[in-house]
């Protein structure tokens, strides 16, 4: 069966569709609801399929310990990291807002289940897909909850190996088959050196019924575009509105010039592609019909002759004839008229 996962009401992704662009605003809104309507705006005028958020209950997620240590320093909200964490939550009736706006625009709206409690609230927003981060890639029992929602999944591998991976596979396909993985690698920002694309083609290979595709964590966007050229069907990258703005994700985070430009990219990549089949182009033709060599006659050759390799040469001529690889074959035929040297040698001209 090939890769194939749907999601919403009709997006059918698959080998044969169109990379589906997911813009990840994370919490780069820095807590802000008109910052973040602001992001998904130009996510959609950029070109964008979808945007995604990220959503947690930040005790469900973290330890007391971990939301009351000191958290100081340029990129800090607070003086805790619970603290901190909590100025760039969004609440619950934000989440409704945005989905609401990215309703009207036409734009695909979800985010990444970072708990049980943030899951059954995405899912009671009837999100089109449920996203899971890196962060809980080997966290089976909230991918197993999230499995038995019959919502598709699109998991993000990073921080697993392919036994992890497989891991993650049988647990959702013992309640459907209707997600995808994103190759990933957790690091921020992610060097050329480590991206390690390869590991698209070894998952397609290892995971050929599954849609495979990219999250992006690397500065600028070409590893995105060679992604999408290995055949990711997913491209996932965070945007922002602004690089130098306070916050860890802004600078591993496409601008909206950037963003604009990937999917420009991304889209002429797929048209490139093509089918695959090895023809000759209908675009090639004009080169052809110029430049284009064919059998003709190397001397004057009289009505009866049988040719010889010595009658004929290969040239670009006006008239096109036998193609070059026919040659040995027009060796012994018999010609039925004369012909002058240099004249193009055509099927009408042998018996």
């Amino acid at each position: 069966m090939p890769a194939t996962i749907r999601i919403g009401r009709n997006t059918e992704i698959c080998d044969a569709s169109p990379c589906f662009i997911i813009a990840e605003i994370g919490q780069n809104h820095q807590g802000d609801v008109a910052v973040a309507q602001k992001l998904i705006d130009i996510a959609k005028d950029c070109g964008a399929d979808c945007v995604k958020f990220q959503k947690s209950c930040l005790e469900e997620k973290f330890t007391r310990e971990s939301l009351q240590r000191p958290y100081v320093g340029p990129n800090s909200w607070g003086s805790t990291y619970g603290e901190h964490k909590s100025r760039l939550e969004l609440s619950c009736d934000d989440f409704k807002a945005l989905q609401c706006h990215a309703k009207k625009i036409g734009i695909m709206f979800t985010a990444s289940a970072m708990d049980p409690v943030s899951l059954d609230f995405l899912i009671s927003l009837d999100v089109p897909f449920v996203k899971i981060g890196s962060g809980d890639s080997d966290n089976l029992p909230l991918i197993e909850e999230a499995a038995k929602s019959g919502k598709p999944l699109v998991i993000s591998t990073g921080m697993q190996d392919l036994e992890g991976v497989k891991r993650v596979k049988d647990t959702v396909e013992h309640y459907h088959k209707n997600f995808a993985f994103l190759h990933c690698v957790s690091s921020y920002p992610t060097k050329a050196v480590d991206a390690n694309l390869s590991a698209i083609t070894t998952m397609k290979a290892e995971f050929p019924e599954t849609v495979i595709g990219y999250s992006g964590h690397e500065e600028g966007f070409n590893i995105s575009v060679a992604a999408a050229a290995l055949g990711a069907k997913i491209i996932e990258r965070h945007i922002t509105l602004d690089k130098s703005m306070k916050g860890t994700d802004h600078a591993c985070s496409l601008a909206p010039d950037e963003l604009r430009q990937m999917i420009r990219n991304i889209r002429e990549i797929e048209s490139a592609l093509g089918d695959g089949v090895k023809t000759i182009r209908k675009c090639e033709m004009p080169c052809f019909e110029k430049l284009g060599k064919t059998i003709v006659t190397s001397r004057d050759v009289k009505f009866g002759q049988i040719l010889t390799a010595e009658d004929m040469k290969i040239k670009v001529a006006v008239k096109k004839g036998f193609l070059p690889h026919e040659f040995m074959e027009l060796i012994g035929r018999t010609v039925n008229r004369d012909l002058t040297k240099d004249e193009t040698l055509t099927r009408d001209d042998l018996g």
